[in-house]
């Protein structure tokens, strides 16, 4: 007797990871930012030449066999700059990759729909340990639309900011691990190379969101280390510092021990003292003033929004469930964010005088990107009402104004971008930068159009420069060859600015260049007859001492990772 078959297993439709979803969401909410570039052209915002020039020369010195530039080809109108000593790598190298295969107006609307996302899923990844997933994904949607991303995007364009601040959410994540404010590994030497990655990353993207980063982490630290009354856990989170700044020590030292050699005072020069950008600081220059209030208005608008979400939240009402081990992170969270509040209101000047290179951050209400992450954060939370959706749009119909207020207070140029690349492609250069020119030199006086090598007279009062021949054998970003016949002597001026990292060698022999008396110029005196000239630029004791340090730094963090692993697989 055949008893009744079983019907076959009904098979769950399988169901789209969270992760994806906030992926694709910032996704959509990153091209929804951009749409205006499509009509508008490229929005041309105060950074946008630093950093586009940037790209194009990083991926022309690629093309010449330079992996790492560490001198500009084509700043200072081909004069040159040591710009890629002193300017984080993280943002450029994306630049520079993007601009290999993509052109024009598409090449800063890929950069900004990239890194938002990517903001999105970093937020993501923080906000899911904190609430329910359905609320981590509007959470993390409205840090990918917040106003200083809007405000970077729009009228600042600063590309490198907008990539260290897609990283803060991994980093605060870290740090709270680190901290033992939010859950963590069994092993802390793991956690501790787990905080050093992304607080590494943050200072590679861009240097005063690390200063930002540094003081946040620390207060946190801090407020971890009294709370908890831990003095183990206070050496825990300074390794774990230490690591980080280890790992960047092949940017940090050159970068640090190199100012001397360029105008790095300009990067403080009038209009860019903390003094002068304060919220709502209004100064002589209209412009400055005007733009200032524009930030001053976004940093208000995130703080009144992480306020207002902070109180709806309930994450400090008395009915909160004591077992709740996230019970720690939520002041601390809140800590955070009234510490940067206060770094941009002007009683704080004296801290800006007194804390190590806190000045740097140049403006305060840079502060709001930690505002706004701590925001996200809160929003995340309130958004485990039964209305979140209603919350949700409620917010993202109110930013749709704030963008075009921005929109229509930026510059729009859809030529800018093929500006610059005709500068690279002609080999006619671009615009340098005041901090980064070396010392002693005044690139405002550079002539636009100078050729590669010129003849000067022996002696610069003379008139007459003795007819030689120049031939280039060899002519790269960091590598030089020429050949001069001369009947007479004289000088070799080259399109080149001195700096000490340049060896000079003229028939075999090193010596020092000299100088034009207008603008740091390379002048090589050249004696009668053939002379054969080697110009290269070398590695400096602070770089190679930098390098050796963050190899360190990434053998200790193998060794931290792999022993946790081994102990881990002994156990098991």
């Amino acid at each position: 007797m055949i008893g009744p078959q079983s019907s076959p297993p009904l098979h769950n439709k399988p169901r789209v990871p969270s992760w994806a979803i906030a992926a694709g969401v910032s996704f959509l909410l990153s091209a929804a930012i951009v749409l205006p570039f499509f009509w508008l052209g490229s929005a041309s915002g105060h950074d946008f030449g630093f950093h586009a020039g940037s790209w194009l020369d990083a991926a022309f010195q690629w093309k010449e066999g330079v992996i790492f530039p560490r001198w500009t080809a084509w700043a200072n109108y081909g004069f040159g700059e040591p710009r890629f000593i002193f300017y984080p790598p993280l943002s450029w190298i994306l630049g520079a990759a993007l601009s290999l295969a993509i052109h024009g107006m598409w090449l800063p609307l890929s950069f900004v729909v990239i890194v938002q996302t990517f903001a999105g899923i970093s937020a993501f990844s923080l906000l899911r340990r904190l609430v329910s997933e359905r609320a981590a994904i509007l959470g993390a949607a409205c840090y990918v639309i917040n106003p200083n991303a809007f405000l970077l995007t729009y009228i600042r364009s600063d590309f490198a900011e907008q990539l260290a601040c897609a990283i803060f959410p991994l980093l605060l994540l870290a740090a709270l691990r680190l901290a033992d404010l939010l859950d963590s590994p069994p092993r802390k030497s793991s956690t501790i190379v787990s905080f050093a990655v992304p607080f590494a990353a943050v200072w590679l993207s861009n240097a005063p969101a690390g200063v930002i980063a540094s003081y946040s982490v620390a207060l946190l630290f801090v407020w971890a280390a009294i709370t908890q009354r831990s003095w183990k856990l206070a050496a825990r989170c300074f390794a774990g510092l230490a690591l980080g700044f280890g790992l960047i020590g092949f940017y940090l030292i050159p970068a640090a021990y190199e100012q001397r050699w360029v105008n790095i005072g300009q990067a403080l020069a009038s209009g860019l003292l903390p003094s002068e950008n304060f919220l709502y600081t209004y100064i002589a220059d209209v412009e400055h003033s005007w733009f200032n209030w524009i930030a001053s208005s976004c940093a208000i608008l995130i703080i009144l929004v992480c306020t207002f979400s902070a109180l709806f939240s309930r994450r400090f009402a008395f009915s909160a469930d004591p077992r709740d081990l996230r019970r720690k992170t939520w002041p601390a969270l809140l800590l955070l964010a009234a510490g940067a509040t206060l770094l941009m209101l002007r009683f704080t000047l004296p801290l800006w005088n007194i804390l190590p290179k806190l000045r740097f951050v140049q403006f305060p209400w840079r502060w709001m990107s930690m505002v706004a992450l701590i925001s996200a954060c809160f929003l995340a939370a309130a958004f485990e009402c039964r209305r979140a959706w209603v919350w949700f749009a409620l917010l993202l119909l109110l930013s749709v104004p704030l963008a075009k207020f921005l929109v229509d207070n930026t510059w729009w140029d859809a030529d800018e971008v093929p500006t610059l690349q005709e500068a690279v492609t002609d080999e006619s250069g671009f615009d340098g930068t005041d901090e980064y020119d070396p010392l002693g030199d005044d690139h405002t006086n550079l002539p636009q159009e100078a050729p590669p090598t010129k003849i000067l007279p022996e002696d610069p009062d003379d008139t007459q420069a003795p007819p030689a021949t120049v031939l280039i054998d060899k002519w790269t970003t960091e590598d030089k060859s020429l050949r001069v016949d001369s009947p007479a002597p004289g000088r070799l001026a080259l399109r080149l600015l001195n700096y000490p990292a340049w060896r000079v060698d003229v028939n075999g022999k090193t010596i020092v260049p000299e100088r034009t008396d207008n603008f740091n110029q390379m002048v090589i005196p050249i004696a009668p007859g053939h002379s054969s000239i080697r110009i290269r630029f070398t590695r400096t004791p602070d770089r190679t001492l930098g390098m050796h340090i963050s190899i360190l730094s990434i053998l200790l963090s193998a060794y931290l990772v792999l022993a946790v692993r081994i102990r881990g697989a002994a156990r098991a």
